[in-house]
């Protein structure tokens, strides 16, 4: 039924405008990227169209599933894909915000203080279980995802750009991990929730990784995107053409999260500036300038659901964000 609406609503919409930005070539390079990471990783679909939405609205992405859905080895493919330093932290209940964003060392040889670069001091950085450290560690995030800058003893540091925060992370009902905090969960752009393959899928990756060795197949994926070539396509996304009705009807579903009668925490207004960055991205890897409510309606989930609090009693009743997200998005009027 879903399907159906988001086919109706694409009719519709599709020939109100007249394309004034052509999007040939970014649409060429969403196309090369998919087929490279394709080459390793079978199925997944929405998560890797997520990840490649998130990178051309400038977001940072959370991805949760349990262990062994590829989770991991997607993001270690995005950073292949595009020709950007690439680090990954691994959390762990030890970890100090020192280990992630760097330390002064003294060198007594100058008698000064120098200031080491952790590994946050790069383009992509995959944090590998994100809900295994505690909330200090979790606290030096907070600055370098929001603002792409990190200060320490009293000098302000600049990333440079591209910069991207992909995370993942096991169900926290699982033992030894912590709940992010809902301040650095309002941080990330999509929460990407990675389900298992079909039989058919899973078929396929046995068959491969019994033909062909994974180290094999990684080295096979060639890089397509270099950083400028990012900022130049983030440039065209900014550009796309969003109505006024459009723009209503995305804080009208961010503000019935904030009314609704199952949810205890509703979105903020970062959540409204993610879901229109995230359908311009979206809209420009279908091939338009324009954004269409079916945009709006795909990314929406990704954008709320890490950002709302469902009441106890909601909880206790076994419901998901997804499905409150759904009732909402279903009771507010499409524009036409």
């Amino acid at each position: 039924m879903e399907e159906n609406l988001e086919e109706n609503l694409s009719e519709q919409t599709a020939g109100l405008f007249e394309q004034r930005t052509d999007l040939g070539e970014l649409q060429q390079a969403v196309e090369q990227l998919k087929a490279e990471i394709g080459k390793v990783i079978v199925g997944q679909e929405q998560m890797i169209e997520l990840l490649l939405a998130g990178i051309l609205s400038d977001g940072h992405i959370l991805i949760e599933g349990v262990p062994g859905v590829a989770k991991t080895l997607t993001a270690k493919l995005l950073s292949k894909v595009i020709s950007v330093a690439f680090s990954r932290i691994q959390f762990t209940p030890d970890l100090m915000p020192s280990d992630v964003i760097g330390t002064s060392v003294f060198n007594p040889r100058e008698s000064s203080f120098t200031f080491r670069p952790g590994p946050i001091f790069s383009n992509i950085v995959l944090i590998d279980e994100i809900n295994r450290a505690p909330a200090k560690t979790q606290s030096a995030l907070f600055e370098v995802m929001e603002e792409r800058q990190i200060t320490v003893d009293g000098q302000t540091l600049l990333l440079e750009a591209p910069f991207m925060v992909v995370a993942t992370q096991n169900p926290i009902e699982q033992e030894g991990t912590y709940h992010l905090p809902e301040a650095q969960l309002d941080r990330f752009l999509f929460k990407i929730n990675v389900l298992y393959p079909s039989q058919e899928q899973e078929s396929l990756i046995v068959s491969r990784h019994h033909q062909t060795r994974m180290e094999n197949r990684i080295e096979e994926v060639l890089p397509v995107l270099s950083a400028s070539r990012i900022g130049e396509l983030r440039g065209q996304v900014r550009g796309l053409h969003v109505e006024e009705k459009l723009i209503h009807f995305i804080t009208a579903i961010v503000g019935a999260t904030r009314n609704h009668k199952s949810i205890y925490l509703g979105a903020s207004p970062r959540a409204s500036i993610g879901i229109l960055n995230g359908s311009k991205a979206l809209a420009a890897m279908r091939g338009r300038d324009f954004v269409t409510p079916e945009d709006i309606i795909y990314v929406a989930p990704a954008v709320l659901r890490h950002r709302l609090v469902l009441t106890p009693e909601k909880e206790m009743e076994g419901a998901s964000t997804d499905e409150v997200i759904n009732e909402i998005i279903q009771s507010i009027e499409i524009p036409r």
